[in-house]
């Protein structure tokens, strides 16, 4: 038996029509999956399904706001119509920008938390009722923030903080159901619009290159293989995890990390 066989399986990606979200929805795809996407833009909606199409995959998707709680419902229960409970659910929507504390609206601060981590709550909240049980899988998208604070970045450090911390008590609170429920920390990943936004310059990605412990970015491909993995029956046993694919960050360290850097 193929662990990694998802053929006639519901999966449905909120914020899946760029970057790593992207490529986890297409992994499934590549895997057979059914795949729903659902994001703020039609128009990348609309592109992301028929790239997904085009290869063959069964897809759909629905443009809504994660802090919109009634479009979010209406999404999911659209996607569920189409393609019956829910077996995997990715929220992986996000905001973020470099900003000084002091340099920061509350507005601004409000618009990240209320992306990463009222959206994560929205999204998981209103599909609760529509995924498999038992067996349904969630995964949420986090970030080395969420672990180890960083200048320029409060509001993500608070969000994602508490994106970890709703999936370890969603995973008590929703075990009884059959379902699990984890996190995955990318760490910086080739090619995304984060990366973009942190590191806009060549000087600026090679210092983020050398402060990773395997001298290297990441792959979308490589998120989207932990995903894989954790969907699958071999993390059958495996709920209210944070696993990050990061090569090294999360462990070393912002201070270890700075040391790593000059050497």
């Amino acid at each position: 038996m193929n662990p990694f066989d998802f053929a006639g399986r519901h999966v449905f990606v909120a914020g899946g029509t760029s970057g790593i979200n992207l490529g986890i929805a297409e992994a499934f795809a590549e895997h057979g999956a059914k795949v729903a996407v659902m994001s703020r833009s039609q128009p990348r909606v609309d592109a992301a399904v028929a790239s997904l199409k085009a290869t063959g995959a069964r897809a759909i998707g629905r443009s809504a706001d994660v802090r919109d709680p009634a479009a979010v419902a209406a999404a999911l229960q659209a996607a569920h119509a189409e393609f019956g409970e829910i077996d995997v659910l990715i929220s992986g929507a996000a905001g973020n920008f470099p900003a000084a504390a002091l340099g920061m609206s509350p507005n601004g601060f409000k618009a990240v938390v209320d992306i990463d981590l009222l959206g994560t709550f929205n999204v998981l909240r209103s599909a609760h009722h529509l995924l498999k049980k038992p067996g349904a899988s969630i995964i949420n998208i986090s970030a080395p923030q969420a672990v180890h604070p960083q200048a320029l970045q409060a509001h993500v450090c608070a969000a994602k903080a508490g994106v970890d911390m709703l999936t370890r008590v969603l995973a008590i609170e929703w075990g009884g159901d059959g379902i699990r429920v984890n996190s995955i920390i990318p760490g910086p990943i080739a090619d995304t619009e984060g990366m973009a936004r942190l590191a806009p310059t060549a000087e600026a990605k090679e210092t983020a290159r050398q402060r990773v412990p395997l001298r290297r970015f990441g792959s979308k491909r490589e998120v989207a293989d932990l995903a894989l993995f954790l969907a699958s029956p071999l993390a059958n046993y495996i709920t209210g995890a944070i696993v990050p694919v990061d090569g090294g960050v999360t462990a070393a360290g912002p201070r270890t990390l700075a040391l790593v850097a000059e050497k």
